[in-house]
């Protein structure tokens, strides 16, 4: 898959967890995004969140995001598979 395609993938995922349209996921939104997944049982939901909110500001952006897949692929292709 190339970075185009990545970055679309990304992009879609990141719609559907920004439920509420401003641009960035809270932590709310990405709780609710991890229960749907269906992976939440070893899960930290907060320390992952944390994990991926590089500029600390509690919000996961759109690059963010994206800089997260990008070091694990594994992990985008299977949440691109279970909103599919």
């Amino acid at each position: 898959m190339g970075d185009a395609a990545n970055k679309a993938d990304c992009e879609l995922i990141f719609k559907r967890i920004d439920k509420n349209g401003d641009g960035q996921i809270s932590l709310d939104e990405f709780s609710d995004a991890v229960k749907a997944s269906g992976t939440c049982g070893n899960v930290d939901v907060a320390a992952k969140m944390k994990e991926i909110d590089k500029d600390g500001d509690g919000f996961i952006s759109l690059d963010e995001l994206c800089e997260f897949f990008s070091a694990h692929p594994q992990m985008l292709k299977e949440a691109v598979t279970k909103i599919a």
